[in-house]
């Protein structure tokens, strides 16, 4: 499932960034959702949820009541702070040059998306399909050792394209993926310092963006974005449910 896809792509960059840059990532606020657990994919769970969403009251409709997805759900699963400056910005005719700039990727004129094998392969993430008997670690492992060939493994210039293009790559392919392949410039703008990155109120765009997401057609069947939030959500919401019923209440 490309949900499943997006998340070990993202995963493995995330492994193959040298420990420094790892410390940056983690000073940006984003280093909890490297350390989720990790869950599989449920289609079932996922397009269930989404029967229930309730456009009108941005909340899930169960027969006992409602489940609303909140800024405090945000943070305590993602990690994401929920507080900071507003992620937001200009929307530009044509990202050419500033992908250039801040990439060294090819933005065609008058586009605003990166080529995402490009981008892919820039960061070392070529296609690998995982061997007969090899668990996932060793999976992951593995292609994080062919990753880390492509990265600059001391601080310098490279650096920052390589920490840039990781971003836009789990921005645009994780947090806030859309249904596709495409990865989005429109979070660009934001990365041109990257010391100011972790002044964004990350999570809270990423919550506008699950009520988007749900707010789209019932009939979507496709998994998209940072699936283990929702199923996080609802696992918990479930154990208390259980927990409730135990004690009588």
């Amino acid at each position: 499932m490309r949900a499943r896809v997006s998340w070990t792509l993202v995963l493995v960059a995330f492994l193959a960034l040298p420990p420094f840059q790892r410390d940056r990532v983690e000073e940006m606020g984003f280093g909890e959702i490297f350390r989720t657990e990790r869950m599989r994919v449920d289609p079932a769970l996922t397009q269930a949820l989404r029967s229930r969403w309730d456009t009108e009251a941005n909340a899930f409709v169960f027969p006992w009541g409602h489940m609303i997805p909140s800024l405090e759900d945000v943070s305590r699963i993602t990690g994401l702070s929920v507080y900071g400056k507003a992620v937001s910005g200009y929307t530009y005719p044509c990202y050419h040059d500033i992908a250039e700039r801040l990439l060294d990727l090819p933005v065609e004129c008058r586009s605003s998306l990166v080529p995402r094998i490009a981008l892919q392969e820039s960061l070392g993430l070529f296609e690998a399909g995982k061997n007969a008997g090899e668990t996932e670690d060793e999976y992951l492992e593995r292609l994080a050792r062919v990753s880390r060939r492509e990265l600059a493994s001391e601080p310098g210039p490279q650096t920052d394209l390589d920490l840039r293009r990781f971003l836009v790559l789990f921005l645009g392919r994780l947090l806030f993926a859309t249904r596709g392949d495409a990865v989005h410039c429109r979070f660009l703008p934001l990365l041109a310092d990257l010391g100011e990155v972790g002044g964004y109120a990350w999570g809270a765009a990423f919550l506008a963006h699950q009520f988007d997401c749900l707010s789209a057609s019932d009939r979507q069947t496709s998994t998209s974005g940072f699936y283990p939030f929702l199923q996080s959500q609802a696992q918990t919401t479930r154990r208390r449910r259980l927990d409730m019923s135990l004690s009588g209440a």
